[in-house]
């Protein structure tokens, strides 16, 4: 991946841009190869003789990509670039001789809104420009080029020492061209700009380079103009190959709030976490009893979904989705993500006089006093029935449990006994109907023998503590019948709950909780070598995906996945910290019942 913090493009190893989406995240994509073919729009630049060895790595701190071919003629550089706050979205690409004298190929296919709009063509001075619509890019080079079967094609030599540039810029079609820039001095000034914040990482533990990159990956999924953080950069990349598990996730998710805040504060990134913070305080205002359990990067609630029948999917995974149909759920957990988030910016001092947050936490809290008995749709956004779901139970507890601590803190006011009380009135009713004495473990939904990892939550919010022996079941009922291969499943499959076909891979996450839940329990041997099976699974430049197929020894879902690099960054913290500290409990005094 790199990107501007506005959008981001996806870059294969052969060097051939297969997806972006121009010029936001939640744009309609110019190049959509990565769901269908290279007729759907793609950017290539590589070698024209057989390549005898290929390598790419991050520059240090940065998104900047760099990836080194080398033939029998020798070996060329490509850098791929976008230059964080500009104006216009831009996309850079420098190619570099190292030694030798290299023949390079390249071929642009533009194909707006998804792959299935042909854009008018026509050369220019210094390239190329491509109108269609409200859409319009231009290509600044010094090589020359030719269309080719509604294609743009070039052939060029490059020898030791040269450098050849590619500036491709998106612009509305109603308006002038952007000026052409110096590729070369913008990807130097894009370097210093990444170095400067990754250099702020507070971390300085084991896994420093794997925690620097998922925030750096963190950070390239913020847009920029609202703080709002995107779940990935990509739609429908499937949870099976093959399957109809394939979901847009260019959105904002409220649940990803509490764990992303943390991960950034732990960091250092305040000014990142104060910027969600009011993203969502905008997001969420409004009547309580309508919040959406995600919203648009703007704070946009309908995000209607579509299917998009031209688009074959990833390796014939079919649908191709946009927009998300789950912004109309009811998910009670979300209420509690949302206080808790409220909560720890409080406890940081993350704080702005001219945004009020007290009203949201009131108006959210005086809906979950009762609200919180209501079945919802659970965390995994299941397509089945509404269910009494276990986890939902939990966090809306987590949620009364801020509110004592915010009434008792003086930051907001209440009376302590009204919310005790029902604080104690949730955690009984968990304990007598979401435990199962049989199984020994807590149980995805009440009166069900199913098992949910999101029940790796329970000792993380400060439910029960770790030593707890329904705690210490539940971890177990996990190992045995939701782990595949060491990686933890969702959720106990079955249609009538999910409402979908049987199949996804291992839920990346999931496992990073089951780390945490180690740690917790005083098990860091297997705590550390579960956390580094983990991180054996990313890819040659440090990514993660939402899944993992362990039998296929491949990634799934979509790419990359801010709340796999949330729990990976999460983790490696949870083992610095004190005996029985997490992400969301660090510094809370126990509270009991």
């Amino acid at each position: 991946m790199i990107g501007d913090c506005h959008t981001a493009a996806l870059v294969s190893k052969e060097g051939s841009i297969d997806w972006l989406c121009f010029p936001h995240f939640d744009s309609p994509a110019c190049f959509a190869a990565l769901l269908g073919n290279e007729d759907h729009g793609h950017w290539s630049i590589s070698p024209v003789e057989p390549i005898r060895k290929l390598s790419r790595r991050y520059w240090d701190g940065s998104l900047i990509l760099e990836t080194e071919f080398e033939t029998d003629s020798g070996s060329v550089v490509l850098q791929d670039c976008m230059t964080p706050g500009n104006d216009s979205p831009e996309l850079l690409r420098l190619v570099v001789g190292k030694s030798g004298q290299v023949t390079m190929k390249m071929e642009l296919v533009i194909r707006f809104d998804y792959g299935s709009v042909v854009p008018w063509v026509t050369s220019t001075d210094r390239g190329i420009d491509a109108i269609a619509g409200p859409d319009r890019l231009a290509l600044r080079t010094d090589i020359p080029l030719r269309g080719e079967d509604l294609k743009t094609v070039a052939e060029f030599t490059v020898k030791a020492g040269q450098k050849i540039s590619f500036d491709l810029a998106w612009y509305p079609s109603h308006r002038a061209e952007p000026t052409e820039r110096n590729v070369e001095k913008e990807i130097q000034e894009a370097e210093n700009w990444w170095n400067q914040w990754s250099e702020r990482c507070s971390y300085q533990g084991k896994w420093r380079e794997a925690v620097v990159r998922s925030l750096i990956t963190l950070k390239g999924l913020t847009f920029l103009p609202t703080g709002g953080i995107i779940a990935s950069p990509t739609t429908s990349l499937p949870e099976l190959i093959g399957g109809v598990r394939n979901w847009d996730y260019r959105f904002c998710w409220v649940r990803d709030a509490s764990l992303t805040l943390q991960a950034l504060m732990d960091a250092g990134y305040n000014d990142e976490a104060r910027e969600w913070r009011e993203w969502l305080l905008r997001a969420v205002a409004g009547s309580p009893s309508e919040m959406n359990i995600l919203y648009g990067i703007r704070g946009e609630r309908r995000l209607t979904e579509l299917e998009l029948d031209w688009l074959p999917g990833y390796e014939g995974s079919a649908p191709v989705r946009i927009g998300n149909a789950a912004y109309s759920q009811f998910q009670l957990d979300i209420f509690g993500e949302v206080i808790n988030t409220l909560y720890k910016c409080q406890a940081a001092g993350l704080v702005d006089p001219e945004i009020k947050t007290e009203g949201v936490g009131r108006a959210l809290l005086h809906y979950l006093e009762t609200g919180w008995e209501k079945p919802d749709d659970g965390i995994w956004e299941v397509r089945g029935p509404r269910r009494h779901f276990t986890h939902s139970k939990i966090m809306a507890w987590l949620a009364i449990d801020r509110a004592v601590r915010s009434i008792e803190k003086g930051w907001m006011p209440g009376d302590p006994l009204h919310w005790r009380a029902l604080r104690r009135r949730i955690h009984e009713q968990v304990i007598a109907e979401g435990f199962d004495t049989k199984l020994n473990s807590f149980v995805q939904y009440y009166g069900s023998q199913h098992l949910d990892a999101s029940l790796l939550m329970i000792p993380l919010v400060g439910f029960l503590p770790a030593s707890d022996p329904r705690v210490i079941g539940t971890v177990k009922a996990i190992e045995d019948h939701l782990m595949r291969d060491g990686f933890v499943s969702r959720y106990t499959i079955d249609p009538e709950v999910d409402g979908l076909p049987h199949g996804e891979g291992q839920f990346l996450v999931c496992s990073f909780w089951l780390a945490d839940n180690y740690i917790l329990q005083g098990r860091r041997r297997e705590a550390e070598e579960l956390f580094e099976r983990l991180l054996d699974l990313r890819n040659d430049v440090g990514l993660l995906s939402e899944e993992y197929d362990p039998v296929g020894k491949r990634m799934l879902g979509n790419f990359p996945q801010a709340f796999s690099h949330v729990g990976l960054v999460n983790t490696a913290y949870n083992f610095e910290r004190r005996p029985g500290d997490t992400a969301f409990s660090a510094g809370l005094e126990p509270s009991g019942k």
